[in-house]
């Protein structure tokens, strides 16, 4: 399946992929087998109203290979504008079931993100949850940019590990920004999972699934880091919910006028 072909759906300005759960996880294998340049954003409500807020960002996004729906607030969206099938497609079930499948597959996956210490403590769970896994190698990169020199020699660290999955944890939107920027040098699927790194090496706590289908990870979430998440909620989700509304009820209403 071709990226054109992939089938979506305009959430706001990012076309999100409406594929089931399966298929999307199905579709990133077959990548990193072939050891595909591809690039995956994994979307949620403050991803979406970032790329509202800002073209750049909205055309990057507009580039990915594949924008699953993590949150559920997502998955709802898609529902009321016709596709029932919508499923959850996010970032930790992403990590889990491509590290699970790469593992069977033996295609080895980098990890790029995060401090030495939280890479060590996802190395360690990984290979006792897979125990054939095979990890090419970790990089925990510096907070600034990268000279062009050091990010090459970045680049060449991760094709001559011969990774097929690149998984990258740098927070959105820098993570996106980053794999739009090495789109084509790197020779991986690059899939952007933001906070799942501290949160499978169990810095912090994953988000109790009932949580997960209510639709409330982001309280969960702003209950462990209030400092660092209270202004991001405060601001993208009314907006989310306002442009969320619009859509929904013009596309009612165009239905009702055809």
């Amino acid at each position: 399946m071709y990226t054109d072909d992939i089938p979506k759906q305009d959430l706001i300005v990012t076309p999100v992929s409406t594929l089931v759960f399966d298929e999307q996880i199905n579709l990133m294998v077959s990548w990193a087998k072939q050891k595909q340049s591809r690039m995956v954003c994994v979307a949620n409500v403050h991803m979406l109203v970032e790329a509202w807020q800002n073209n750049q960002f909205a055309s990057v996004l507009k580039q990915a290979d594949l924008v699953t729906p993590d949150g559920m607030p997502l998955v709802w969206m898609l529902k009321l504008l016709g596709h029932k099938q919508a499923q959850r497609v996010a970032g930790m079930d992403i990590f889990q079931t491509v590290c699970q499948q790469a593992a069977i597959a033996q295609t080895s996956i980098f990890l790029l993100g995060s401090s030495p210490e939280v890479l060590d403590k996802i190395s360690q769970r990984l290979k006792s949850q897979f125990p054939t896994i095979k990890i090419a190698g970790t990089e925990s990169p510096p907070f600034r940019p990268l000279a062009p020199t050091v990010d090459m020699d970045m680049v060449n660290t991760i094709n001559e590990s011969g990774a097929g999955v690149l998984f990258v944890a740098l927070g959105c939107p820098k993570q996106e920004l980053w794999m739009n920027q090495h789109k084509d040098k790197i020779q991986a699927v690059m899939i952007g999972v933001g906070g799942v790194f501290p949160v499978y090496a169990g810095i912090l706590k994953e988000t109790p699934k009932f949580m997960q289908n209510l639709g409330l990870e982001w309280l969960f979430r702003l209950c462990q880091e209030p400092k660092r998440l209270w202004k991001r909620y405060a601001t993208t989700i009314p907006i989310f919910i306002w442009l969320m509304l619009k859509q929904i009820v013009f596309s009612s209403e165009k239905q009702i006028k055809s």
